[in-house]
């Protein structure tokens, strides 16, 4: 008799804690996936670490600071010290400039080019097309301006160079306004 109620007794709680576990299910950390959103999506690797996920990981276990991500810029270190509750930091230096001007993107001059794949091995979006020994280029759409095609990887010199994208009615934003500071002061 004591089996039976043992057993009934270890059902009925294993039903009440298998509903509790669907209940209150977590799917991975909301605190990694808002830092994630906040993070380009570049996937360049600028930071040290192989994409965005893995830098929004890092930086939710404390053990990289929230300035290495140069395609996020100031803002993005901004964004990051808000919702952490942390200090903003100007972007460090070791893991590329953050140029707050117009986004930039690669241009390969294809009259230089002598077709190495070296730039195409480290694309880490493929924006860049073409094959060995062949003239390559670079799909303006994809790439991120991550820089990391630029020589000394390139053999060749002056053969990849960073280019603004001029903004057309796609990409245009509405300049940031300026502070009572500027505005006293022009």
């Amino acid at each position: 008799m004591a089996i039976v109620i043992l057993t009934i007794l270890a059902l009925g709680f294993g039903i009440i804690l298998g509903f509790i576990a669907i209940r209150f299910h977590v799917e991975g950390d909301p605190v990694v996936d808002r830092i994630d959103g906040i993070l380009p999506q570049t996937q360049c690797g600028q930071c040290g670490y192989p994409g965005c996920r893995p830098y929004a990981e890092a930086i939710a276990a404390n053990t990289a600071d929230i300035n290495q991500c140069p395609p996020g810029g100031e803002a993005g270190v901004q964004a990051l010290a808000d919702l952490l509750g942390r200090d903003p930091l100007p972007l460090n230096p070791e893991n590329g400039t953050g140029d707050e001007g117009l986004p930039m993107v690669a241009l390969i001059n294809e009259e230089t080019c002598i077709g190495c794949t070296k730039c195409v091995q480290v694309c880490p979006v493929d924006a860049i097309v073409g094959a060995a020994k062949h003239k390559h280029n670079v799909l303006d759409t994809y790439c991120t301006g991550c820089e990391l095609c630029l020589p000394p990887l390139c053999p060749v010199d002056n053969c990849i160079v960073m280019r603004a994208v001029e903004p057309n009615i796609h990409s245009w934003k509405w300049p940031k306004p300026a502070s009572l500071d500027e505005e006293r002061a022009a």
